[in-house]
């Protein structure tokens, strides 16, 4: 090859790379969003939820019981559905890596539930919060040590409409 066509191929290769990068956050969401802005043309709402309030609450290993850190996210999590009765939202369990498939969809929907429990303590309509278990199979942080395993054991807040 030339080195004219070896420089075309690269820069064609390079063209396509930078095309393909979307830079997407630790959620895999390249808006960097969480997943939460454009519903109902409204970033604001979600946007503050997600940076104000927090979205996601913690478990320790093989646990579903809240944590004081948990309870205080998901009181600031109360708080702002109260203030934004017109939305819902889903609260996906996740675990980490280990374990089987059938056991972290069944400790994932635990987790979940117990997050949408609290929140019902709290006042919150269950009928505004649905639930879902994605178990191991969506990690925020891809890797096989305790750092990653802890930020995918889990419970986040999407907020929807209603």
């Amino acid at each position: 090859m030339n080195l004219f066509v070896k420089s075309i191929a690269v820069l064609s290769a390079v063209f396509l790379l930078s095309a393909c990068d979307t830079n997407p956050n630790a959620n895999g969401n390249a808006n960097g969003d969480g997943g939460m802005a454009g519903m109902n043309g409204d970033n604001g709402n979600y946007l503050d939820k997600e940076h104000t309030v927090g979205d996601r609450v913690l478990f320790d290993l093989d646990s579903s019981q809240l944590t004081a850190e948990a309870q205080q996210t998901l009181n600031a999590q109360a708080a702002w559905l109260k203030q934004h009765s017109n939305l819902s939202i889903t609260i996906e369990g996740h675990c980490d890596e280990r374990g089987t498939r059938e056991y972290n969809i069944a400790l994932g929907e635990r987790r979940a539930t117990a997050a949408k429990k609290y929140l019902v303590g709290l006042g919150i309509p269950s009928s505004r919060i649905s639930t879902i278990s994605y178990g191991k199979e969506r990690p925020a942080v891809v890797g096989s040590d305790e750092s990653a395993w802890s930020q995918n054991r889990r419970a986040v807040s999407v907020a929807t409409n209603q």
